[in-house]
């Protein structure tokens, strides 16, 4: 029984080391070298997968250099319409150098080079080398002035690279990407706008409403940079129902002002600023999350998250701004009328954040 069991086993570690030695490793090697006279790199393939592109029953014919120099043409098309690089949003043109080979790696290495004036700030790389083999990973080693500065490794459901160089190029390339994003997230995250907009229906000064609105920045700047940062961490599933029941607080709060029919509160009675503060921490880590997703550059930390803030300043502003002005004009010229849309306001946001807590709770879809 032993013995049989002893052979069996034996059997499926040659079948193992057969199919290992038939299918290499499925890894790729890219290197990016970045100057202020443009970039150059290289391309390292294994010759098992070349040779299965070219159709070629032998991948280890590739290793004489005549053979790979004839297939040379047909492999740098192929890798050309698989891998793109994106220097400043500008697609480049690689252009490439005769093959080498490299018998010890059993591989081939194409070098090429970028014409470009001045060095990049913001470097993209999309690769799908070869889709073939789902298992196969491209790994990318991105230099700067002769320095390493960034390791990837892209595969079939992570094929997009991105790098931002620690040049002034480079901080300025952060600072227009992680703006735009920040607007973007606050202008389609109506969640994060509700809740401003409850905070403000009823009423006060500017300088009030301002004051509210600058409280809810600084708690969820303070949240959003030490998640960010990887020293906080608390789960989705927890942040999305609490920053709906956020704003359910908020329209609560105030039907019980309205109700008690005092109208807007002193400014040392108002808690708007202190529920925005308070809650905005618990908006931070949601807008972390987002961050998260993206990933944020490693060689500029700072200037990712404070420009990430200063876009959510801005898509706060752009929205927040004409609308309390509007309730403003509204209450100064007609109180009655404010006071009922307050009530009225304050009713949609609370069924809106049941909704959204219901949703993200799995009540329903």
């Amino acid at each position: 029984m032993w013995r049989l069991l002893r052979q069996g086993a034996a059997l499926i570690l040659v079948a193992v080391a057969q199919v290992a030695l038939a299918h290499p490793a499925p890894f790729s090697y890219l290197d990016l070298h970045l100057a202020d006279s443009g970039a150059s790199g290289t391309l390292v393939i294994h010759d098992f997968d070349a040779a299965h592109e070219l159709g070629l029953a032998e991948p280890q014919a590739l290793l004489a250099p005549s053979v790979a120099s004839a297939h040379a043409g047909e492999l740098t098309r192929l890798v050309d319409m698989r891998l793109s690089v994106r220097l400043d949003a500008e697609l480049a043109t690689l252009r490439w150098r005769p093959v080498e080979v490299l018998p010890e790696q059993q591989s081939l290495r194409f070098g090429f080079t970028i014409d470009r004036a001045g060095a990049p700030g913001h470097i993209e790389i999309d690769a799908a080398l070869f889709p073939y083999d789902a298992n196969h990973q491209t790994f990318i080693n991105v230099y700067e002035a002769g320095r390493l500065e960034r390791q990837a490794i892209l595969n079939a459901t992570d094929r997009r690279f991105e790098h931002y160089t620690g040049t002034a190029q480079g901080r300025l390339a952060v600072v227009r990407s992680f703006v735009a994003l920040g607007v973007e997230h606050i202008l389609v995250g109506p969640d994060h706008l509700l809740f401003l907009l409850g905070l403000l229906l009823l009423g006060g000064s500017l300088w009030r409403l301002a004051t509210i609105v600058t409280a809810f920045t600084l708690g969820h700047s303070v949240t959003l940079s030490l998640a960010a940062l990887g020293l906080v961490r608390v789960a989705p599933t927890l942040v999305e129902p609490a920053i709906a029941l956020s704003i359910v607080v908020v329209g609560v709060d105030n039907l019980l002002v309205a109700r008690r029919g005092t109208g807007p509160r002193g400014d040392s009675h108002d808690l708007r600023p202190w529920f925005a503060a308070a809650f905005g921490l618990i908006h931070g880590l949601g807008f972390a999350a987002v961050l998260r997703e993206i990933g944020l550059p490693p060689g500029a930390l700072g200037w990712s998250l404070a420009a990430f803030n200063v876009g959510a300043e801005l898509g706060q502003l752009a929205v927040v701004t004409p609308a309390a002005g509007l309730l403003v004009a509204i209450r100064r010229y007609d109180v009655p009328w404010a006071e009922r849309l307050a009530l009225g306001g304050s009713v949609v946001v609370i069924a809106a954040g049941l909704y959204w807590f219901g949703q993200r709770v799995g009540f329903w879809g």
